[in-house]
């Protein structure tokens, strides 16, 4: 109710429940007569409504248990609303609140898994990725927070980046791991179309794909490497290998973060690239960031791996 920016609203809510509350009551109240059917040495009436002939509603009272129950609900809600927030912009005597719960739930959290976590982050990171329980609880967190790109078995797929093998786009170094998850990452590939025209465009993608020695156009792969050293050499370098310190991916291996189809790389070459890392150290922390990068680093084949 505090979201609601006019006083309108409260009221608006308070008055439909008072008239839902007091509409139950009615209905009730209506029905507490004895009826006019169902006593010993009485003939029962019927409502005089008939169904395929000869179905007919006997006109009986509601059975007492009915009643009861029917009580018990209508003072359950108006406890309900007294004790709870509901009713308008009332908190309630127990002045309960989600947000109150949450952050009650979190504190206790806090004080029993801020010990474990303080732990490991004052531990090496390589020797936290070698430890059977941190790796069960960075395991964990990965599957909660890191899962839904990367996938469950951390092997990623088209356009994000594979953490199982020893290809890394930024360096697979500890601290490397540990920094992309805290400030996360922005990988931009520029759109090169205008630039290399459409012919151009294609003499580079043959040219790509022979670094890597997938089937391709000699004769545009030959053109194409003069146009790739003075417009993609500044960042995937002159050998084609990629460089770390701008996320930019190595051209001569079998990696590809959205595949190696010569259309594939057109388009990746003609429109560009755009991918987002989101950071978490304000939503982790130091602490459960430090074993979420040790887990990741241990993802790879070979410890330490670049």
């Amino acid at each position: 109710m505090a979201d609601f920016v006019s006083g309108f609203w409260n009221a608006y809510v308070m008055v439909l429940v008072s008239l839902s509350i007091a509409f139950c009551v009615f209905i009730l109240m209506s029905n507490m007569g004895e009826g006019k059917g169902a006593r010993k040495g009485e003939k029962v009436e019927l409502h005089g409504h008939v169904w395929d002939e000869t179905l007919a509603e006997y006109n009986n009272p509601l059975p007492q248990w009915w009643k009861y129950l029917y009580w018990i609900t209508v003072f359950f809600a108006i406890f309900y609303m007294a004790a709870y927030p509901g009713f308008g912009n009332v908190k309630g005597f127990l002045n309960w609140s989600s947000a109150g719960q949450y952050d009650g739930e979190m504190t206790k959290a806090e004080a029993t898994y801020a010990p474990i976590f303080k732990k490991y982050a004052e531990m090496d990171l390589a020797a936290v990725a070698a430890d059977p329980e941190a790796k069960a609880m960075g395991r964990r967190l990965f599957l909660t927070y890191c899962a839904q790109c990367h996938g469950g078995d951390a092997r990623g797929a088209k356009g994000f980046p594979n953490l199982a093998d020893n290809d890394w786009l930024y360096g697979g170094e500890p601290d490397v791991i540990k920094t992309t998850i805290l400030g996360g990452r922005q990988g931009i590939m520029p759109p090169m179309g205008a630039a290399l025209g459409g012919d151009g465009t294609e003499d580079v993608a043959n040219y790509v794909r022979s670094l890597s020695g997938l089937a391709h156009d000699s004769l545009r792969a030959g053109r194409g490497k003069e146009m790739f050293e003075q417009n993609c050499a500044a960042c995937h370098g002159a050998d084609g290998k990629g460089m770390h310190a701008v996320g930019a991916p190595n051209l001569t291996d079998e990696t590809w973060l959205y595949g190696s189809s010569k259309a594939t790389i057109i388009e990746t070459i003609t429109k560009g690239r755009s991918n987002r890392m989101p950071a978490f150290e304000a939503f982790l922390g130091n602490d459960k960031t430090h074993l979420l990068a040790a887990y990741v680093y241990g993802l790879s084949d070979k410890a330490g791996a670049k």
